[in-house]
């Protein structure tokens, strides 16, 4: 529903605003009031979102029969997933509340653009009525008839969307058995109700085109079809005149507009679209000829013009007696104009061909009644006045003691809602009645302290002496959120239950001091004034995080440190070993291999100190033998040289590497001999 279709405030609290419907709609301002129902704007603190409510007015809610069939229409209608229906989220009752949960579109009604608008160009007010009839045929589609399509039910989102609303409410109140509530009468908008819906109170599909074709009509000219001085005027003229073309008042119109208005608001239904689908398919046809700007398609307008009615056995509206029509016209029969309520009439019966037939019936003469001779005149009896004045006497003491017990002693109960507490009670009190008081209640529109209820309600009857019980107002409703760290889960979410607020879901994050399955926060956050039933999320810890430890062997043993301090680990040297494989500095193996850690937690590293050295001995003048032994047992490969020089003497004239130097063990020695 529109949010911006305001209501003034009567200066008197509305009795549904502030409650909390099907404890789950928190009901705020009215937005909007129809003929049946009021729309609020509403919280589904269940979703946390923004929700329209629309709330059946008392007279209708209160009838069983009317709320079974009202359920059963709000279900049908919730069935329908188009984009150009408003939307209904659910439907309740909530002590005697009856309710719908819907969309709520934030913008206007299709009755302001006209009002801006009209007299709009065709292709214009054709744009418009295309979703609607979209919208229509997806509803007829699946068996559903709106009954009261008006601008008013077509919404227009601030960012262009149109939307059809109350889809299935027309016919759960008009449904085709007579319904208590509205007393057997139809229910619906006069400008756009179609004649066999004035004349039989029953419609189908059609019945939707005929409204969609006169809210075409309002587009293209501003004004509507049909004028008069009372709603019941304006049903008259449905029945009995054709709706007139758009081009008297727009000149210049092209020929198939008018013919395209003309088939839509046809009096007979059968020369009617069949429903909204087939309404829509020539609206895309005109559409077309409009954008390629065609001032006259002979072939378009012949295929939309209406058809002769049949001479024989022709049952078009024109043809319903206007006796049965005079009969909406008595004065009791009163209708609104905004939501139209009148005796539905029947079409009366047809008249046979024979015109004998249709003479009235007369009475046959009976036998002449006996006159009774003027001399014979009956005796009076003198018991019939006794019995008249006793019968008086009775009358008047039965009459005087029935004023007494069933009106004489009650009084009307002074409206006191709005007012203080010390001024309602004043009030009561010079009215001559006591004061009692129930459980004080929150609203959110009735400030603490003043009265948002009393019992009995105002201007109902109560006794002289009677007493009457206010209902004094809490203020609004409003819970902090409690303080929930350090609470285990289950532990906050009973916590907010405590204090009338929702737990929505649970966000996890790391910690590395808070134990997991801890909340560390809330968001909203402690403190923070909710309404009652509003979401909280809880933030929890999952402990601390785990760090990938890696494998770093064979990697340099102070980049290995740096990286794991930007982890958050440490690097622990425990051992340095020489390693003929591994360079000097470098990892040779660690501990844990690999896996995770914790922040803080150390990793150990074994470290090369490269090969061992050792210092060759000096061999020189040496023996062969026993310098290849010294060398070899110090872990050296030894290489004999026999030179130019050799002359067979064998011992060793030079070393390379020379004495002292300081070689990895396993390096070679080459001795050059004499």
């Amino acid at each position: 529903m529109s949010a911006d279709r305001h209501v003034p405030s009567s200066g008197l609290p509305d009795p549904v605003s502030g409650r909390l419907l099907d404890n789950r709609y928190l009901v705020g301002a009215r937005i909007a009031r129809g003929g049946m129902a009021s729309v609020y704007e509403a919280t589904d603190t269940r979703l946390d979102r923004t929700v329209a409510v629309k709330v059946m007015h008392a007279g209708l809610g209160d009838d069983e029969e009317f709320a079974a069939r009202f359920v059963r229409e709000a279900r049908a209608a919730a069935r329908l997933s188009h984009p150009h229906v408003v939307s209904v989220f659910d439907q309740g009752n909530d002590d005697g509340i009856v309710f719908l949960a819907m969309e709520l579109v934030q913008g206007h009604t299709l009755r302001d653009t006209i009002a801006k608008e009209s007299p709009m160009p065709p292709a214009r007010a054709l744009a418009l009525l295309e979703p609607v009839l979209s919208a229509l045929a997806s509803a007829h589609r699946a068996g559903l008839v709106h009954r009261d399509v008006k601008p008013e039910n077509v919404l227009i989102a601030d960012d262009g969307r149109v939307k059809v609303a109350d889809f299935g409410l027309a016919k759960a109140v008009s449904a085709d058995t007579q319904h208590t509530a509205t007393k057997g009468v139809l229910i619906g908008t006069v400008s756009y109700l179609a004649p066999e819906l004035v004349v039989e109170g029953r419609a189908d599909a059609r019945a939707d085109v005929y409204a969609a074709g006169v809210v075409l009509y309002e587009l293209l000219t501003g004004s509507k079809p049909h004028e008069g001085e009372s709603p019941i005027q304006v049903a008259y003229k449905h029945v009995h005149h054709d709706v007139p073309p758009p081009s008297a008042l727009v000149p210049d119109l092209p020929p198939y507009v008018d013919a395209l208005v003309a088939r839509a608001t046809a009096r007979d239904p059968g020369q009617r679209p069949a429903d909204a689908s087939v309404l829509l398919h020539q609206v895309h046809r005109v559409a077309h000829a409009l954008a390629d700007g065609v001032p006259d398609d002979a072939e378009l307008t012949a295929d939309l013009a209406l058809l002769a009615p049949a001479r024989e056995g022709d049952t078009s509206p024109d043809m319903w007696d206007d006796a049965e029509m005079a009969a909406l016209m008595e004065p009791a029969a009163a209708v609104r104009e905004d939501t139209a309520t009148y005796p539905a009439a029947k079409p009366p019966p047809m008249a046979p061909p024979d015109s004998a037939s249709t003479a009235a019936p007369t009475r046959e003469p009976g036998p002449p009644r006996p006159r009774r001779p003027r001399s014979q005149r009956p005796r009076r009896s003198r018991r019939g006045p006794l019995l008249l004045v006793l019968a008086l006497l009775l009358t008047t003491a039965g009459g005087g003691a029935a004023y007494w017990l069933g009106w004489a002693r009650y009084t009307s109960t002074p409206g006191v809602i709005g007012l203080a507490q010390a001024a309602a009670e004043d009030k009561l009190d010079s009215a001559g009645l006591a004061v009692e008081y129930a459980d004080e209640a929150y609203s959110e529109t009735v400030p603490a302290g003043m009265v948002i209820a009393t019992d009995p309600t105002a201007g109902s009857r109560i006794l002289q002496d009677g007493t009457v019980t206010l209902t004094v107002s809490l203020g609004k409703e409003r819970y902090d959120v409690p303080k929930l760290k350090g609470l285990t889960e289950d532990q906050a979410q009973d916590a907010l239950r405590g204090v009338k607020l929702a737990y929505d879901e649970t966000i996890e994050r790391w910690s590395e001091t808070v134990p997991a399955g801890t909340v560390l926060r809330s968001v909203p956050a402690v403190g923070t004034t909710l309404r009652p039933g509003a979401a909280v999320d809880l933030v929890v810890s999952k402990g601390r995080r785990p760090i990938k430890v890696g494998s770093w062997v064979g990697k340099d043993i102070d980049d290995v440190r740096r990286a794991l301090e930007r982890r958050g680990l440490e690097a622990e040297v425990t051992s340095e070993v020489y390693d003929d494989a591994v360079p000097d500095g470098h990892v040779i193996s660690q501990e844990p291999r690999s896996g995770t850690l914790f922040r803080g937690d150390a990793v150990s590293f074994v470290v090369s100190k490269g090969p061992e050295l050792v210092e060759v001995p000096n061999v020189t003048a040496s023996g062969y033998e026993s310098a290849v032994d010294k060398l070899e047992a110090l872990g050296f490969e030894v290489k004999v040289v026999r030179g130019s020089t050799y002359i067979g003497l064998g011992f060793v004239y030079s070393m390379d590497p020379g004495a002292g130097a300081m070689i990895p063990r396993g390096s070679t020695v080459t001795l050059n001999l004499v």
